[in-house]
């Protein structure tokens, strides 16, 4: 059956590629401008990501973002303008921010040993401990969000995940809602993160154990420092021996000020967005660095956790932590399915981008412990 002949609209944005110049890539019969969108609707004539990838850069330095859908039947480049501005108040974030808060003070209390049956708002004395944790989160998203901004990438504030675990919250994620316009953009973007967290993971330990500790001796065995116990990674060792200060005492009922709590999160997120697979910040770079051969590279990433999980399960008796890192395992397993950021340009990275790569990689081995946390009961 024969379609008719592509036509665009008098209302089809001057700015906008002409239906007949995607041609090649993308027979279009018709086009309709629809909630502020541009469709041209038609038949890819290549696979699909292969089409977007063709015709998104195109789209994008007329200040559009491109994707492919299928609606009613029907094949259809969607054209949305982008914005990078914040428009409005972003009640979301700031719902779920104030959430978090909440949950990291209430975990705070608990590392403090602070009795809550009295009054509530003995959770504001664990302010510290919220702070600290909520400062290595945000300064690493915002590291992304910056360099995001910076290439002009369109995303999403940083939206906190409250919970009431043992830190009170997941940690936060920025939406990508745009194309990544090149190797050279994918890795600052996916780089910014770790390296700012870094930066503030650093500040937070140096004053965490430079503040004296905490005693939780008459907690009657309700602190979560009675009830775990941190695995401290290279990197916060070493700021303690530099600064000639303790993370473990002698006397059981002390333990390192909650503060450094802040710094253990913000290594162990590093060491966990670092791996390479998936939408991770590793795999952004590897990605940056190698190509598709990432593709391949990333499924030794399960691997090497399964094999982790073993060892400590075997050699260092820690069943939990096994568990943990089986979970990791799995969910990376998953990852490798989801797929990765694929940037518009393929042109390869230039080498100080690959130095910068190299540190990247020495500073997160200094992050990593195999047993990061331990329940001891109470």
């Amino acid at each position: 059956m024969s379609t008719p002949p592509s036509s665009t609209p008098a209302s089809l944005p001057a700015e906008l590629p002409d239906p007949e110049s995607l041609s090649e890539t993308f027979h279009v019969y018709d086009v309709e401008i629809a909630d502020g969108d541009a469709r041209y609707y038609g038949e890819p004539l290549d696979a699909q990501d292969t089409v977007v990838q063709k015709l998104a850069p195109r789209f994008r330095e007329r200040g559009y973002r491109l994707r492919l859908a299928r609606e009613t039947g029907e094949h259809v480049l969607v054209a949305t303008e982008r914005s990078t501005e914040v428009e409005g108040i972003p009640w979301t974030n700031v719902a779920l921010f104030g959430l978090t808060v909440a949950t990291t003070l209430f975990a705070g209390a608990r590392w403090y040993g602070f009795s809550l049956d009295g009054s509530p708002t003995a959770l504001l004395g664990a302010w510290p401990f919220a702070l600290s944790v909520l400062t290595v989160l945000a300064v690493h998203e915002f590291g992304h969000y910056a360099l995001s901004r910076y290439h002009g990438v369109e995303v999403s504030l940083p939206y906190f995940i409250p919970i009431p675990n043992v830190l009170g919250t997941l940690g936060a994620v920025i939406r990508m809602r745009d194309h990544i316009p090149s190797r050279r953009a994918l890795f600052d973007i996916g780089v910014a993160g770790p390296l700012a967290g870094l930066a503030a993971t650093v500040v937070v330990t140096a004053i965490g154990v430079s503040l004296p500790p905490v005693d939780v001796g008459a907690a009657a065995g309700t602190s979560f420092a009675q009830q775990y116990q941190l695995g401290y990674p290279p990197l916060i060792q070493g700021i303690a021996m530099l600064l000639g200060e303790q993370l473990y005492y002698s006397d059981p009922s002390l333990i390192a000020n909650p503060v450094v709590i802040g710094g253990w999160v913000g290594a162990f997120v590093t060491f966990l967005n670092l791996l390479p697979v998936g939408q991770l910040d590793g795999a952004h770079v590897l990605r940056a660095l190698i190509g598709d051969r990432l593709d391949t590279a990333q499924l030794l990433v399960p691997v090497g956790l399964l094999g982790l999980a073993a060892y400590v399960y075997v050699f260092e008796n820690a069943g939990i932590v096994a568990g943990l890192w089986g979970f990791w395992a799995l969910l990376s397993l998953l990852f490798t399915r989801v797929g990765g950021a694929e940037p518009l340009d393929s042109t390869p990275v230039d080498p100080r981008r690959r130095a910068v790569a190299a540190a990247t990689l020495a500073l997160a081995v200094l992050t990593f412990t195999p047993i990061p946390i331990v329940f001891t009961g109470f």
